[in-house]
């Protein structure tokens, strides 16, 4: 019998953010044998300006129907909600304070966005001090040196609530219970109406990826997804 294939892991940033957010769970998925992608989420032909919340969901898709089985497709904040929204390719789905669909889009804090949304024009590494309350100094450099300006039309689509059915497979749902952008009830509501798992954690919106506790976070996904630790049969 052929040994069976590693789990894939396909992780979708935030907005203003990059691959890069992902580089701690990438060491602990990996160290647990599984194959790892982390790309960037690219500007249509345009620029950032013309870009909007399907050019990412078509590079999500494309990424991901690519990827052998079984396959589970993380996201986190903006990224949570790209992920939900291509959830049929996948297998499972961990989404990190995960930007809701409707109807808890309603609850999300109300924000107006311009057409490119200056993130690394403005960048200030006293910001992101602020902005990562929970990550040490290192990181905080790291993150300073990488955020990146944003589509406002992907924002702004995002949070006048796209519609995203229930999914099918299953779903890990993580909150931080000191989170801003995304309230953690938001999380919570989403996870019970979809049957999800919901892992808490301490901390803010960019805890479980960049916070001090990062890795153990990591682990504790990573632990809530055992029917992966060996290949699944594919689906369909």
């Amino acid at each position: 019998m052929a040994p069976a294939e590693p789990p894939c892991l396909l992780c979708v940033h935030g907005a203003g953010g990059g691959g890069w957010e992902w580089a701690i769970w990438r060491r602990v998925f990996e160290a647990a044998g599984w194959r790892v992608q982390a790309p960037g989420l690219q500007p249509a032909a345009g620029g950032l300006s013309a870009t909007g919340f399907d050019d990412y969901e078509a590079q999500v898709r494309a990424r991901l129907v690519r990827l052998p089985r079984p396959r589970v497709l993380a996201g986190a904040s903006l990224g949570g909600l790209l992920a939900a929204r291509c959830a049929a390719e996948a297998d499972a789905l961990v989404l990190v304070n995960p930007l809701p669909p409707a109807p808890w889009h309603a609850l999300l804090p109300a924000r107006d966005w311009p057409p490119r949304v200056p993130w690394d024009r403005n960048a200030r590494l006293a910001g992101t001090r602020r902005a990562l309350p929970e990550g040490d100094e290192a990181t905080a450099l790291f993150a300073f040196r990488r955020w990146r300006d944003e589509s406002g039309a992907a924002l702004r689509a995002a949070r006048a609530g796209l519609v995203v059915p229930r999914p099918e497979v299953p779903v890990l749902c993580i909150a931080s219970d000191q989170d801003e952008d995304v309230p953690p009830g938001a999380t919570a509501a989403l996870a019970q109406a979809w049957g999800a798992t919901l892992l808490r954690e301490a901390g803010d919106h960019l805890a479980p990826l960049l916070g001090r506790d990062a890795a153990a976070a990591a682990g504790r996904a990573l632990g809530r997804l055992p029917g992966f630790s060996t290949a699944l049969p594919p689906r369909g």
